[in-house]
C-alpha cells in the first residue's frame, strides 16, 4: 500500500474531524497514527476525543478551575486536563 503525501494526509485528517461524532476509537487511533507518521500536529483537534479511551466526546462534563479546563469522559471517566490560554 502506498503511503499518502503530506497534503493528502492533512486533507484526510481534516475530513475525519469534521464528522468525528460517529467514529469509533479504532478509527481515531488510525488517524492519530497517520498524523504522527507525517509529523502533522493535531493542535486543538486532539481536544475532541478522550486521551485514554479515544472515544469522541459527546456532551462531556466540563469544569474550569484555576486556569485549567477539566473535561470528564462519559465512557471511561478519565479526566482530560488542558491549560486555558
Amino acid at each position: 500500500m502506498k503511503k499518502p503525501s503530506k497534503s493528502e494526509a492533512e486533507k484526510k485528517i481534516k475530513e475525519f474531524f469534521e464528522k468525528i461524532k460517529n467514529k469509533s476509537p479504532k478509527e481515531v487511533k488510525k488517524i492519530k497514527k497517520l498524523a504522527m507518521s507525517e509529523s502533522i500536529p493535531l493542535k486543538d483537534l486532539r481536544k475532541t476525543f478522550c486521551k485514554k479511551c479515544l472515544t469522541p466526546f459527546e456532551n462531556p462534563k466540563v469544569r474550569i478551575k484555576e486556569g485549567i479546563k477539566i473535561v470528564t469522559c462519559k465512557k471511561c471517566g478519565h479526566l482530560n486536563r488542558w491549560k486555558i490560554k
